[in-house]
C-alpha cells in the first residue's frame, strides 16, 4: 500500500485536501508532529513525504526552539540524494529548496527594496506550458490559491520554475521529477482557513491593512470554488506522480 507521511508543524495546519485526496485512492497517511517532539520518521520504500507549512522558517534552523528542523532537512536531503517522491507546501517547500542548495530571503517590493507579505487570494500563473508538466495537466494557464508568506524562496539551481506570480516569482518548482514545492496553499479547507482567521488575524492585518480579514473572506467568495476545484486536480497531479514513482498506481 502507498504511504504518505506527513510532517506537520502547528496543529492549525493539517495536511487537508492532500490527506482526503490520499485516502480517497486508498493510501494509508500517518501525520509526524516533530513540533510536539515526535521523531523525525526514516521512510520506507512505499512512502512519500509531504512537509506542511508553519510560521517558523529557514532563519530558524540551529533555533533552540525549533530542535527539529535540521533533522527534518536532513530527511529532505536523503530524499532528494535517494529520488524519493517529496511535496513541500509554504514552509515545505522553502526547506526543501533550501536542502537543495537554495536561499530563502524576507520578500521585498520596490527600490529601496521594502518588506512584503503575500497574503490572501491571488492567481498563480504557469511558467511552463502544461504539456510539457504531467503535474499541470488540465490546469490551463493558472490556479487562484492562498497565499500566506512573507519571504520568497531563491531556487537551487537543480530547481525548476513551474509558476509564480507578480509580487513572488518562486511559487512552484520541480527538483527532477520526484520533488516538488508549492509556495502557496492547495491543501486547505475552508473551515481550515476561518481557524487560520482567527488564530492569525494578526498576521493578516499586518500584511492587508485593518480590513485584512474581510479581504481574505472575500477573496474567498470569489476565487474558493474555482481554487478548490483546480487545487484538488493539481493534488491530485501530484499524487499521481507520487504513485507512479513509487510503483503502486500508473500514471493516468
Amino acid at each position: 500500500m502507498t504511504h504518505l507521511v506527513v510532517l506537520q508543524h502547528l496543529e492549525r495546519e493539517g495536511p487537508g485536501r492532500f490527506g482526503e485526496e490520499a485516502r480517497r485512492r486508498g493510501w494509508a497517511v500517518t501525520v509526524c508532529r516533530p513540533d510536539l517532539g515526535e521523531p523525525i520518521p526514516r521512510l520506507d520504500p512505499d512512502q512519500a513525504l509531504l512537509v506542511l507549512g508553519g510560521p517558523m522558517g529557514v532563519g530558524d534552523i540551529g533555533s533552540p526552539s525549533f530542535p527539529w528542523l535540521e533533522a527534518e532537512v536532513a530527511l529532505l536531503r536523503e530524499c532528494l540524494a535517494r529520488e524519493r517522491p517529496v511535496v513541500g507546501l509554504c514552509l515545505g517547500a522553502q526547506l526543501l529548496a533550501f536542502a537543495a542548495g537554495g536561499q530563502v530571503v524576507p520578500l521585498t517590493v520596490g527600490e529601496p527594496p521594502v518588506r512584503a507579505y503575500e497574503v490572501g487570494w491571488g492567481l498563480v500563473d504557469w511558467t511552463r506550458p502544461e504539456g510539457q508538466e504531467l503535474v499541470l495537466a488540465g490546469l490551463g494557464a493558472g490556479l487562484p490559491a492562498l497565499h500566506w508568506h512573507g519571504d520568497r524562496i531563491r531556487l537551487p539551481a537543480a530547481a525548476t520554475l513551474l509558476g509564480s506570480t507578480p509580487l513572488c516569482a518562486e511559487q512552484m518548482f520541480r527538483i527532477g521529477h520526484h520533488a516538488h514545492g508549492l509556495q502557496f496553499h492547495v491543501e486547505v479547507t475552508d473551515a481550515a482557513v476561518e481557524v487560520w482567521l482567527e488564530e492569525d488575524g494578526d498576521y493578516v492585518r499586518q500584511a492587508l491593512g485593518p480590513d485584512g480579514v474581510e479581504q481574505v473572506r472575500a477573496g474567498r467568495a470569489r476565487w474558493g470554488e474555482e481554487g478548490e476545484r483546480l487545487g484538488r486536480r493539481l493534488i491530485n497531479n501530484l499524487l499521481d506522480q507520487v504513485g507512479a514513482l513509487l510503483g503502486g498506481d500508473p500514471l493516468r
